[in-house]
């Protein structure tokens, strides 16, 4: 007797997990054989919690992974998620909120750091201007999706990022996600090559058109360059990283997405600029020497590009050539429309803006005949203003574009400084990758925006979360190291 209750005592475990098992077999018979078909999920989402209770990091690594396949779905009327990410996002950020609020155990020195402080600046801001919104409950469902993109993949990410291993676990979770839509995109693409507008096209449903999906391509190349070289003493390793930079150079050129290829040709040249260590007051010198020659002769600038009548094409040559064509090109044409549209509309409401993810219900009025293009529509139903200062501008006012701004430069400083100043090669190294990924968003960031969707938004605020860790968490190199360096250069 006393046998059988000491297993009992050692296995207690195991039958209480079996009880439950078969419990739950008779509920979910009885409620299949009523054609009740909810219970059966009770498991999953049993597991669900079980993680994020005591293994959130792997929710966070699963959410990096998922997102590349993730699909818009209309859960409530006029309501879409990102299906299943977003929900886990909403989840995360509430559970995340509430343990940092129990156990106090966050850093604050990341709340401290001056990106982090233009960030919160900026929800605070979406936040106000949604309180003067033209639409408050649009204004106020885009903010909170800020919100849970923000909470996860910045400000849980740059304390995640404290261990750096966590950085390439991160990086390689939406790689691996990205590099499975680029295999299916481009099998689609070898089947319609001379198909151009199928083409913009075959990377949904999980990638609206080609320019979201040549975006996220571009922001992960540099970083992915990177790890080309970050473990040299594994072979298996290199070869995967390898294999994963030829992978996305081939989704980049596929996705024909001009932009993309702009970005990346800048970032190029960006990094000549840096490794040459010219001075950062220097290069915003040449960029705003470059805006003001652009000013001084747009007309003839305006006019050259008028006379060029190449449309898009499948032709690489051509597609290069259409950049610049104000006169024919539909996408290009669309693109001044909206920037046009909004412009008026910010004239309305200079300093409050119109609300922020209101533009793309609003601009329709403001649009005129003569800069309407065979794409055009007044549904509101093709996105938004696409530009990430424009829009800004005309949804949360002059303040809320300097803050965008200030967030871009802000991080970017950072990371150039990180990479001038670690002590250790490899986190130089790495700070510099990063930060020419989210270059590469910048730049694209003239032509497109997509902080409102989490195809974007994940990289972006984890590559910036990257950015904010190795500054805070890194080795910085002392004077006296820099002088010993000059001092041993021939």
């Amino acid at each position: 007797m006393a046998s059988v209750r000491s297993w009992f005592l050692r296995h207690w475990q195991m039958l209480l997990a079996v009880a439950f098992s078969l419990a739950f077999i008779v509920v979910n018979g009885l409620c299949l054989s009523k054609d009740i078909y909810y219970v059966s999920y009770v498991p999953m989402a049993l597991l669900v919690l079980f993680f994020f209770v005591v293994k959130i990091e792997y929710v966070w690594l699963s959410m990096a992974l998922l997102t590349p396949f993730a699909i818009n779905v209309a859960l409530f009327p006029q309501m879409e998620l990102s299906m299943p990410v977003e929900p886990m996002m909403i989840v995360f950020t509430a559970m995340f909120i509430f343990r940092t609020m129990l156990s106090r155990g966050y850093d604050k020195r990341i709340l401290r750091h001056p990106v982090s402080i233009a960030v919160m600046v900026s929800i605070a801001w979406m936040l106000i201007t949604s309180a003067f919104s033209e639409l408050p409950w649009v204004s106020f469902k885009y903010t909170l999706a800020r919100l849970w993109f923000v909470v996860p993949f910045f400000f849980a990410a740059a304390q995640l990022f404290r261990n750096q291993q966590r950085i390439k676990q991160f990086f390689w979770c939406y790689a691996i996600g990205l590099i499975a839509v680029i295999l299916i995109a481009t099998i689609k693409t070898l089947s319609n090559f001379s198909d151009l507008q199928t083409m913009h096209h075959v990377m949904s449903p999980f990638y609206n058109d080609h320019t979201a999906y040549g975006c996220a391509i571009a922001l992960m190349l540099p970083a992915a360059f990177y790890m080309l070289f970050a473990d040299k003493g594994r072979p298996v390793a290199r070869l995967l990283a390898v294999a994963m930079f030829g992978l996305l150079a081939m989704g980049l050129f596929f996705s024909y997405c001009r932009a993309a290829w702009v970005s990346v040709a800048a970032v190029i040249g960006m990094y000549v600029l840096i490794r040459m260590g010219v001075k950062l007051k220097w290069m915003a010198l040449m960029a705003a020497l470059a805006v003001g020659l652009f000013f001084a002769y747009q007309g003839d600038i305006l006019y050259k590009m008028g006379k060029n009548h190449q449309d898009s094409s499948y032709d690489v040559a051509d597609q290069v050539k259409s950049i610049s064509n104000i006169a024919t090109d539909a996408s290009n044409l669309e693109r001044l429309n909206r920037w046009a549209s909004a412009f008026r509309l910010w004239q309305e409401h200079p300093v409050m803006g119109c609300g922020p993810g209101t533009y793309q219900f609003l601009y329709a009025s403001y649009q005129r005949s003569y800069q309407l293009s065979t794409i055009s529509t007044n549904a509101g139903n093709l996105g938004n203003a696409h530009s990430e200062y424009i829009g800004p501008l005309t949804e949360q006012g002059v303040v809320g574009v300097a803050i965008v701004v200030a967030v871009f430069c802000l991080t970017f400083v950072t990371g150039v400084r990180v990479y001038r100043t670690a002590r250790d090669r490899g986190v130089a190294n790495m700070a510099l990758a990063f930060t020419l990924s989210l270059l590469t968003y910048y730049i694209h960031g003239f032509f497109n925006n997509f902080l409102d969707t989490d195809k974007l938004s994940v990289p972006f605020w984890g590559f910036t979360a990257v950015i904010v860790a190795l500054d805070l968490y890194s080795e910085k190199k002392q004077p006296a190291d820099d002088k010993q360096q000059e001092a041993q250069q021939p």
